[in-house]
Parts: C-alpha cells; structure tokens; sequence
C-alpha cells in the first residue's frame, strides 16, 4: 500500500513538473477586418522518465481541410483562412434604371460562392441598400430617376450566408433616352442627336506599367498605369453590339499579366462602365530546376503596399505570404526541402484592403539534383517582324496567334482589316496562309 501511494506521488510530481516546463511556439498574428488571431502557437510538452515508467508528451495542430470534400486535404502551416476573388462589376445606365454585371467570384480553400448581394446608394461610399439577387452575374437596377448618380458595389456570401468578398464601387447615371420628334414645317427634320457610345475601364494593376486593352482580339487601347498602379481606359465612337473586352498588363520587366476578359453589349448612345478590374499579379522565378534543399526566388509586380498570396502546387500544396513594396514588387524565397523531386508550378494572387484579385498564371518549376537558371523574360525587341505582329508588341507569338484564330473563316470587320493588309496576306481574310506567315515569322 505505501509502495503504491509513493508510486502516485510521484507519478503525479513529475507530471506536474511536466507541465510547468511547457513551451510553446510562437507563430505570426493573424488577422481580418473582424477579428484577429494574437500569436497562435504550437504547444508542446515535456516527458518525464524513471527506472520504471516514461511519460512523453505531444506536438498537435488542428488540421485544416473541408469534410465534405471529396479528398480531405491537410496543409502545413499555422492557419490558413480562404479568400475569395473580388467580383469585376460593369454598370450600364438606361431610362429609369442601371444594368449591373460582373464577373463570377473565385474560392479557394473550401469558400463556395452561394449568393451575391447588390448594394445601392446615391452617395459614393454609401450608406447602401441591400438587395440579394441569387447566384447570378447580372441585375438590373429599376425604378431608379434619371440624371441622379448611383453607386452600386456587388457582394458575394459563402455557402453560411457570411459576407466575405465585395467589389469595387461603380456608378452610372440613368438617363432619359433620346428621342426623334416629328419634324417641323420647313424646319428641318428636329433630330435630336443620340449620346455617344462610349466603355470606360478603370482598375489596378502595377506602377508604371503597361496596359493594354483589347476589342475582340484586336489591340484598342494601351495607356500607363500611375505611380498609384490605377488606370483608366475610355473607349469612344463604339458601334451597338456584343464585345469581347480584355485588360492585361506588362511590368517593367517585360512579365505579362493574364488577360481579363469581359463580354460587354452595348446599345446606341449607352455609356458603360466596367470598374473594379483587378489585375493578377506578374510573376517569374530565378530558377528553371532547382536543386532539392536550395531556395527558389519568386518574385514579380503587383499593386503597391499589399499582400501577395502564393500557391505552389504539389502533392502538398504551399501557402505563403509576403509583401509589395511602394513600387510593386515582391520577392519571397521558397526553401524546397519539403518538395518532392518533380515538376511544380506556382502562382499568385494580391489582396489590398477588402479587394482580392484571381490567380495570376502558374509557372512550372521542377525540383532535382541541380541549379538551371531561368531564362530571363524578354524585353521588346528594337526591330520589330515584318508580317505577322497582330497586336504591335514587335513579336509573334501566341498572343498574335489567338487573334488570327478568333477571326479565322469570319468576315473580317475594321477592327482587324488594316492589321490584316499590313501583317498578312492582305487577301481580305484570314486563312492557312495567314498563319503560314506567322509561323515563318514567328518569335516566340
């Protein structure tokens, strides 16, 4: 009976010791708009041993994942907490009423779209009116009084109801619609002039860079970015009719962003206005292969004075975050001693405030037993192909490729017929022989 009482004793000592030499491990503060995670920690205990029993103790983390998915996946790390794209909003103003579309919010980690929420307001910053509209992409706002402003900012709830991602605002002034009254005796038919039709593309992308807009494959537009990374883009003298509108963006370095693509149908005298364009962020890295243990530089432009979220997709995914400068870039070394040898890919996104842009394009690495640098991107060149540059970048690639398929065995219209006479076979179409020239052309 003593035997076993100073058994329990001191069992229970060197328990109690145990515990009061834990430690713990501190991790980043985590935090949003409505809450914050102070110094999250890993907390480990001790173990304690004698001639006659070892207590140990454990290292645990929640596991992060979705139950309801079809495969359970467990990422490394802290915590990770999902986001979801920002919703690109194009107002177009009518009589007594303003159309609202957007583009589809994108999830990652678990987030599912369920519902979007528009919300109205006749001053810029609100207080606003909700309205939920389902999970749609488009509304039309009605009942509204022509010549006064209204502003409009589209959110998205997740599949609990939660609101988690809103747009840009926009605006737009509904209008009476010109009429043709009839005409006077000897005066003259009394026409009144229609307003004119007119886009206008507004958004973030990097300092200084380079913007260039697209009409149905064909170059429209380039202008500059601000030192602000804002930019805007206003497109005059349009024809009535359905459009297909892209923005990419090209940073100092010659790294070009993906395209964001708006299908847009204008009607005659409509002014539209499509805000809130977020462009994904460039991205490039300093090694093609790189050897398994070494660090991987990834690095790119995206806005300034924001956070920059990067995906590296492997049999584990990666999360990590880093920063922008006042200029734009970002850098941030990955450590591969975690990557399996193999190919991998990683890409990224930016979040500035309440505003999240989608993924940017993957780019491929492999991990090995060696260093091999990446190529370096390529600057414009000084002299420029003489057949077979679409969109006046001095290349030809598949970007000028993609132009010439849109319009392969339709009726060319004025938008593409002066590049077709002056970089193709200027036959009035486009055919084999176009992309014949191309190819022989071809710069990469």
């Amino acid at each position: 009976m003593i035997l076993k009482f100073n058994f329990l004793k001191l069992f229970l000592t060197l328990a109690l010791m145990s515990l009061s030499l834990t430690g713990g491990v501190g991790a980043q503060t985590a935090s949003s708009t409505s809450f914050q995670l102070e110094q999250g920690t890993l907390a480990p205990s001790g173990s304690s041993t004698s001639s006659s029993f070892r207590l140990d103790g454990v290292i645990s983390q929640m596991s992060i994942g979705q139950s309801s998915a079809a495969g359970f996946k467990v990422n490394a790390g802290a915590l990770y907490f999902p986001l979801m794209s920002s919703p690109v909003v194009s107002a177009t103003a009518g009589d007594g009423q303003v159309a609202l579309t957007w583009t589809p919010a994108e999830g990652v980690l678990g987030w599912t779209v369920s519902n979007y929420v528009v919300s109205q307001a006749t001053v810029a910053g609100g207080p606003y009116s909700d309205a939920s509209v389902g999970l749609v992409t488009n509304a039309t706002r009605t009942g509204l009084t022509n010549d006064t402003t209204y502003y409009f900012v589209v959110r998205v709830k997740d599949a609990y109801g939660n609101l988690v991602a809103s747009s840009a605002e926009v605006s737009a002034t509904p209008a009476a619609t010109a009429t043709t009254p009839p005409a006077g005796g000897g005066g003259g038919t009394g026409v009144v002039p229609p307003g004119q039709t007119q886009a206008t593309f507004r958004g973030r992308a990097y300092p200084l860079s380079d913007i260039t807009l697209l009409k149905d494959g064909v170059v429209a537009a380039v202008t500059k970015a601000g030192p602000d990374a804002n930019f805007e883009i206003v497109l005059t003298a349009l024809s009535a009719g359905g459009f297909n509108f892209s923005v990419y963006a090209t940073d100092a370095s010659g790294n070009r962003s993906v395209a964001q693509t708006f299908p847009v149908t204008l009607t005659d005298g409509a002014s539209i206005l499509i805000g809130g364009i977020f462009i994904a962020p460039s991205l490039a890295l300093d090694k093609q292969e790189v050897k398994k243990g070494d660090n991987l530089a990834i690095f790119g432009r995206a806005a300034p004075v924001a956070e920059v979220m990067i995906a590296v997709n492997s049999e584990h995914e990666i999360f990590a975050k880093t920063a922008t400068d006042g200029d734009g870039a970002y850098l941030y070394n990955l450590n591969t001693v975690d990557l399996e040898f193999g190919d991998h890919a990683a890409k990224s996104r930016v979040i500035k405030a309440t505003e999240v842009s989608p993924f940017g394009a993957s780019v491929g690495f492999k991990v090995g037993t060696r260093n091999i640098l990446a190529l370096l991107p390529k600057v414009r060149p000084t002299v420029c192909p003489r057949k077979g540059d679409l969109n006046g970048d001095c290349r030809v690639n598949l970007i000028d490729f993609s132009i010439a398929a849109y319009w392969y065995k339709r009726p060319l219209t004025q938008a593409i017929i002066p590049a077709e006479r002056a970089q193709l076979s200027s036959d009035g179409k486009i055919d084999l022989v176009d992309f014949s020239i191309m190819a022989y052309y071809w710069s990469g």
